[in-house]
């Protein structure tokens, strides 16, 4: 009886390995690209598809064959142009380890876009975290242009590059995951990385600073073509337009579902405005952000921003740190500069959006005793729209770096 017993057991434990696929026989994505076609439901699908054996301890042998392989295939849906793609692909192509959803910028304006990539959260193989970028050129062509110098293996360029990015909130954290979140919450804008490896011919603009820019447009010579910068804007499941690099900085500080650690960034020189003093910007808290519903008139907002500054350059050698005059001027500067371009931008997307890219609707739910109430109330046109919106910046901490004084110039240059 003990021995039936142990041998049921054994059976049991064996079915479970019956679809089991050796490592060796299997393909792994790193990156999809879905462009149109000319065909209405049809799209292009680019996979590019890792060599394991390139940059692995274990891969002695394969420093000479190419780190991925990139194909593509028409197809109506991401599955089903992957069993095609397997047609002519020896190993089995499996979506697992996915980082990147790219999509052409043509694509993600097309009113048609929420029905492909639906089909991205239907797989089981798909993660929800994976990133989604809109890119200005077609998502074949990024892909089969994306080159990086200093790192071959492509599931590691695709982490090190956007990891770092999202740190410093030049671009968003855009996982599938809070694509669908916030879109099917039909309230908020849903940012999306945005990038390129094409240069923008508009050169003319040489006012801008270091992240005044969305990609394409950072001046740069040698390195990888690849740029991400800004966020392009979503709204209801379809792209409208393109924050640059220093406007997707703003809207992640003013969303506390996101984190970004600390950002470097300039500006001019209040006492000497031909320099600029470049401050590494911290936000230790997370703002304090306060919703009064008024259902007969303007909602108030009211934002604040706890924040610290760190110095760490200035070019025109002024003494701010043993000045309490002219501290009190550089401190109220960096406030009232980062003050003001919060409110040009909740301006443009009051005005032009129609809604808002900080997940603010989170706030005003509360409000309502149902969810019927709250969608009757109508968050992006009628609430947000004409709300009257306070944000003030408090600076918590202001410092100098290692050094407190600079270089005397007269005494250098006698």
């Amino acid at each position: 009886m003990k021995k039936k017993l142990l041998f049921l057991i054994f059976l049991i434990l064996l079915t479970g390995c019956y679809d089991r696929i050796e490592l060796e026989q299997q393909s792994y994505v790193m990156a999809i690209g879905i462009d149109t076609t000319d065909q209405k439901g049809i799209y292009a699908f680019t996979y590019q598809i890792a060599n394991p054996e390139v940059g692995s301890a274990a891969g002695q042998g394969g420093s000479d064959e190419p780190p991925t392989e990139i194909v593509t295939v028409n197809g109506a849906d991401i599955l089903s142009a992957t069993y095609t793609a397997n047609s002519f692909v020896s190993k089995q192509i499996t979506l697992d380890h996915t980082k990147i959803i790219t999509v052409s910028e043509e694509l993600a304006r097309d009113e048609d876009f929420l029905r492909v990539v639906q089909s991205a959260s239907r797989s089981p193989q798909i993660r929800r975290g994976v990133q989604l970028v809109v890119t200005k050129e077609n998502a074949s062509d990024f892909i089969n242009n994306n080159k990086p110098l200093m790192e071959k293996r492509p599931h590691k360029y695709y982490q090190f590059m956007l990891d770092r990015a999202v740190q410093t909130g030049i671009i968003p954290e855009a996982t599938l995951h809070r694509f669908f979140q916030i879109t099917e919450g039909d309230a908020d804008l849903f940012l999306a990385i945005y990038a390129t490896t094409e240069s923008s011919e508009d050169k003319t603009n040489t006012t801008r600073t270091e992240d005044q820019y969305i990609a394409g447009e950072i001046p740069q010579i040698g390195g990888s073509p690849t740029q991400f910068m800004g966020s392009a804007v979503f709204k209801e499941g379809q792209m409208i337009d393109i924050l640059n690099g220093e406007e997707t900085r703003l809207a992640q500080m003013l969303d506390n579902t996101l984190e970004m650690d600390s950002y470097i960034a300039t500006i001019p020189d209040p006492l000497m405005p031909d320099f600029r003093i470049s401050y590494n910007y911290a936000q230790k808290e997370d703002p304090n952000i306060n919703v009064n519903y008024h259902k007969d008139k303007p909602t108030e907002i009211e934002v604040k921003i706890p924040f610290q500054v760190e110095v760490i350059a200035i070019p025109s050698l002024i003494r701010y740190s043993q000045n309490k005059e002219f501290e009190h001027i550089l401190k109220k500067s960096i406030t009232r500069r980062l003050e003001d371009k919060t409110e040009a931008l909740i301006k443009k997307s009051q005005e032009e959006f129609k809604s808002d890219p900080f997940y603010w609707s989170l706030y005003v739910r509360k409000h309502f005793k149902d969810v019927k109430d709250y969608e009757k109330a109508d968050w992006n046109k009628k609430i947000y729209p004409i709300a009257q919106i306070s944000v003030n910046y408090q600076l918590d901490k202001l410092e100098y770096g290692k050094m407190i004084d600079d270089s005397k110039l007269d005494k250098v240059r006698d």
